[in-house]
């Protein structure tokens, strides 16, 4: 009998395990090809894994809340024309499955990672015992991170965020292990407690206790980490976009008829950084240690609110070589299938760069977290009618106009203020430069 290993597919660039959130079907079942097998999870999306062949599920290899490496094989199919199974491959737990090497991942030695060992109480990823090794983190100081994933496991932000402090000597002495003094004739000590830990809160009157749900868990983690990366600083400028608001007001009618669907000011907003990046390509770019990686394609992200309340960032990839009518279908299409839960993986990776509407919330400015590893984000403030000063042929006037702040945070590590200031500018002057007469 035949038989096809099913492997964790790669969920994004720098995505290098998964959860297994809930498996479809049950081993014995028949399954189509492209038909959904199992659910899984990252920090960046869920998702549905298809049959990569029809046939029968002979083996599960992992169970539900199980984190398993891209790679590795998670189930084994066989050819429906036969009924015996075939015996699943024995599980090795000291070769991790291949990860494409990325800016955030490291690259899996067996021999590395020897050193490394769980405990009866502290189970240890290959990815997280590869990094601890490469990174010369004791087991006395990985036993001492108090992990934040399943059952406390240290995950790869836990392992990442420790070394990115040990390096700047931020580390807390609750984090570091303590020994005693050599000559002393105790045995050393290592302290476990906890990290980062939040003062007591004495809870008092009526009250209501709600734990994080799971993507909640990993937003607040990945913006920890963010802060913890990256020096951000934030500039600001004051736009006009009254010739915009004008000419979307002309134009929103026969726009749906035509189209049947709706022209909102975000599509506007990415074709204006798009071209900025163009302008100014050092924005569009990540942090490898001490080398700067310049992206080539400008892949601009579009933070969306979910009715969760939470956010997820589907990516407009190329945004630069899409028209308007491109951008706007393509922003429709995102914005609609993450309300709906329809995203794919490839939907939420491969970002370069990234955009948010603070002012969809009626805010008028904000200052965004970096969405790692990118270097920088812009976040765009709510339209309102104010008197300006505007220059005529007849000298200085007073006008109603249509203004908004846009507010860009970025990585002080690599863009200094005039750049990141002198890029939000150039993106204003693109949108106060529209053209009313525009066709689309």
């Amino acid at each position: 009998m035949s038989q096809t290993e099913m492997k964790m597919p790669k969920m994004g660039e720098s995505v290098a395990e998964a959860t297994i959130i809930k498996w479809l079907k049950n081993e014995g079942d028949h399954i189509e090809a492209e038909e959904a097998v199992l659910e899984i999870a990252t920090d960046k999306v869920d998702s549905e894994v298809p049959a990569p062949v029809a046939g029968k599920l002979l083996k599960r290899m992992f169970n539900e809340g199980d984190v398993v490496q891209v790679g590795s094989v998670i189930a084994l199919i066989g050819d429906s024309a036969a009924d015996t199974p075939v015996a699943a491959p024995p599980q090795t737990t000291t070769v991790a499955a291949p990860v494409s090497a990325t800016v955030e991942t490291v690259k899996h030695n067996i021999q590395a990672t020897t050193a490394i060992a769980s405990t009866a109480n502290k189970f240890y990823s290959p990815l997280v015992k590869s990094i601890a090794t490469e990174e010369k983190i004791s087991q006395a100081e990985l036993d001492a991170i108090v992990g934040t994933g399943a059952e406390s496991r240290v995950t790869k932000h836990d392992i990442l965020n420790y070394v990115a402090q040990k390096k700047s000597g931020t580390v807390s002495t609750a984090t570091q292990p303590v020994k005693t003094v050599a000559d002393t004739p105790k045995p050393a000590v290592t302290t476990t407690t906890t990290t980062n830990t939040s003062p007591a809160v004495a809870y008092t009157g009526d009250h209501e206790i709600v734990e994080m749900d799971r993507m909640r868990k990993l937003i607040a983690d990945h913006m920890v980490m963010s802060k913890q990366t990256s020096p951000h600083v934030t500039s600001y400028v004051e736009v006009d976009v009254t010739n915009l608001v004008r000419w979307r007001d002309k134009i929103k009618g026969t726009f749906e008829k035509r189209e049947k669907e709706k022209i909102t000011f975000t599509p506007i907003f990415i074709e204006a950084i798009a071209k900025a990046i163009k302008d100014f390509p050092m924005i569009n770019v990540s942090v490898e240690g001490t080398k700067i990686i310049v992206k080539k394609n400008i892949n601009i992200g579009m933070a969306t609110a979910l009715p969760t309340g939470n956010l997820i960032v589907p990516v407009i990839k190329n945004a630069d070589r899409l028209n308007l009518l491109g951008l706007t279908k393509a922003v429709n299409d995102l914005a609609n299938r993450a309300r709906n839960n329809k995203l794919n993986p490839d939907d939420i990776q491969g970002g370069t760069y990234t955009m948010t509407n603070v002012g969809t919330f009626g805010n008028v400015m904000g200052t965004p977290i970096i969405n790692q590893p990118q270097v920088a984000i812009m976040a765009i403030g709510a339209i309102r009618k104010r008197p300006a000063v505007i220059e005529t042929e007849q000298g200085d006037a007073i006008a109603i106009r249509h203004m908004m702040f846009m507010s860009h945070s970025y990585d002080h590590r690599v863009v200094d203020g005039a750049l990141g200031g002198t890029f939000v500018r150039r993106v204003a002057d693109y949108l106060e430069q529209f053209d009313p007469n525009r066709e689309i």
